[in-house]
């Protein structure tokens, strides 16, 4: 599996090709969306987008952690993190 990761051009060029128009909207559409589901993720809340997956904000305990390179312990405040849940459907034919 060392085929590269789909680009945004490319992506763009996907989705004006299966909704029928113009690169232009396309791209409007990608950045909107991905606004919006920063915006909500950012805010605290969640967003699921049906057969692709769930993204949420999930919050973090403070903790200990070592530095790899120097075995130094030390405490690494609270903090929050986004989070992907793969849909059912998208691991079904992932897996098929």
């Amino acid at each position: 599996m060392s085929q590269k990761p789909m680009t945004k051009t490319q992506l763009v060029a996907a989705i004006a090709e299966g909704m029928g128009s113009d690169k232009k909207s396309a791209d409007a559409f990608l950045g909107t969306l991905t606004s919006i589901i920063t915006n909500e993720v950012a805010a605290g809340g969640a967003v699921t987008l049906p057969g692709l997956g769930k993204f949420a904000c999930r919050a973090r305990p403070e903790r200990m952690v070592r530095n790899p390179a120097t075995g130094e312990q030390f405490q690494k405040p609270a903090d929050r993190v986004a989070k992907v849940t793969i849909a059912k459907a998208l691991k079904d034919v992932i897996n098929a």
